[in-house]
């Protein structure tokens, strides 16, 4: 195996640039699990039917405002393989708001997630469902999620709409996808 490089070895963000995660805004979240496999359950024509590792993920994300107090949390789905979510992060004692614009944050220096931004909120989750799951399971192998997220930050009600229809029918759409 050849050394480490960082000029080639290195991981690019798929964060946007100078956005502050953190802010108040409503956010779609798409966490796969490692190598997509499917350990959270099946789709049948009457929806997602969780099994016990399902269901642990399912408790896992209704726990995440418990956790956050100025977060809520909008429509989500456990999926085989996968969990679709909006997080919605509110100024404290203030209504939701969509997020209109970026505000730039100092990362210089610093290592990881902000506390309390997107990252940070999704690792933990991440993090507590692997420690249930495995302990569940016995093992820690394979892990259980894959080592990223996806995220797109909601800008408008149109948005907002659009992936909270997404979310809701992406049972339907999986049954759509799957050879019968």
């Amino acid at each position: 195996m050849p050394p480490f490089d960082p000029s080639v070895h290195h991981r690019r963000s798929i964060r946007l640039k100078d956005y502050d995660y953190s802010q108040a805004g409503a956010y779609f979240v798409t966490i796969n699990t490692y190598e997509l496999q499917h350990i959270f359950g099946e789709v049948g024509p009457d929806g997602v039917t969780l099994n016990e590792l399902g269901m642990i993920v399912a408790e896992c994300w209704e726990e995440i405002p418990a956790h956050y107090s100025a977060v809520e949390l909008d429509a989500f789905v456990v999926m085989p393989n996968h969990v679709h979510g909006i997080i919605v992060i509110n100024d404290v004692g203030a209504i939701a708001q969509w997020a209109t614009h970026a505000s730039p944050v100092q990362t210089e220096g610093v290592r990881g997630p902000k506390p309390s931004s997107i990252g940070a909120i999704v690792g933990q989750f991440k993090s507590a469902t692997s420690r249930k799951i495995n302990a569940t399971r016995h093992t820690n192998i394979p892990p259980v999620w894959h080592r990223n997220f996806y995220e797109r930050v909601i800008r408008d009600d149109r948005e907002h709409s659009s992936y909270w229809d997404y979310i809701v029918g992406n049972p339907g759409g999986w049954i759509e996808q799957r050879p019968g």
